[in-house]
């Protein structure tokens, strides 16, 4: 369990333990520059979506970023705008 340096944490606010979900463990990411996956508007993506197409849990950080509504980053290969194409087409076939 990692908790947040005191440093980073912003004024007033609280330091809780991030605990990461268990598939994490296993992400082709997990040893990568986080900053891969948080280009940029209009940069490239392509080193992230590469990383992510070769990932053995990528359905389910897809499934982790659908559900967390992330508006960040490239999460399973894909855009936030193409999640939210996901999400308004889930919403519609439910």
């Amino acid at each position: 369990m990692t908790t947040v340096r005191s440093d980073d944490i912003i004024d007033g606010v609280r330091s809780r333990p991030f605990i990461p979900a268990t598939w994490t463990a296993d992400a082709a990411c997990r040893d990568a520059d986080p900053a891969i996956f948080f280009v940029d508007h209009g940069g490239s993506a392509a080193e992230a979506r590469t990383i992510c197409a070769g990932c053995p849990v990528a359905d389910d950080c897809l499934d982790y970023a659908l559900a967390a509504n992330e508006r960040h980053g490239i999460w399973a290969g894909t855009t936030e705008k193409q999640r939210r194409t996901m999400s308004r087409q889930k919403g519609t076939a439910a």
